[in-house]
């Protein structure tokens, strides 16, 4: 039986210990709300503006005739490209109010445009395999930040 008690506790003080972590953490976690408070409302007139949309320019109609044998690899860029744009506005949702000024541009935006950049080199290099290469697709890569 003297075995037991010593075991019992150590039980005793860690749920006792993690209850006052637990009480503490509360207790900050409070005080932040509160410090917070002055800044609620520029917070909620945020929120209620949205972060915004990317948009990206639309291929439809741009693309010269594309031939049958690359036709399956062109989609495929194609719907690359959107998903690109999709989850590039997921995480301009996700991330809103976090960075400074260039957060956007910097984290979003700049490597938006370096994907789409490889996604339409792609297309290029599947028509130019069976007809002739089209030039200046990177002119469709920036995006921007419509509000």
């Amino acid at each position: 039986m003297s075995r037991a008690l010593p075991m019992y506790n150590k039980r005793r003080v860690a749920f006792v210990g993690g209850a006052a972590a637990v009480a503490l953490s509360g207790t900050v976690i409070a005080g932040f709300a509160l410090a917070g408070e002055d800044g609620r409302a520029a917070d909620s007139a945020r929120t209620l503006a949205g972060p915004g949309t990317i948009t990206c320019p639309d291929l439809t109609g741009k693309l010269p005739a594309v031939p049958a044998s690359a036709q399956a690899e062109v989609d495929r860029n194609l719907a690359q490209l959107r998903t690109q744009i999709d989850e590039a506005n997921q995480r301009l949702a996700d991330t809103a109010g976090q960075g400074g000024p260039d957060f956007v541009q910097n984290a979003i935006l700049g490597p938006l445009k370096d994907k789409r950049v490889a996604a339409l080199n792609r297309i290029e290099t599947a028509i130019g395999r069976a007809a002739a290469k089209p030039d200046g697709l990177e002119a469709f890569a920036a995006c921007t930040l419509t509000r």
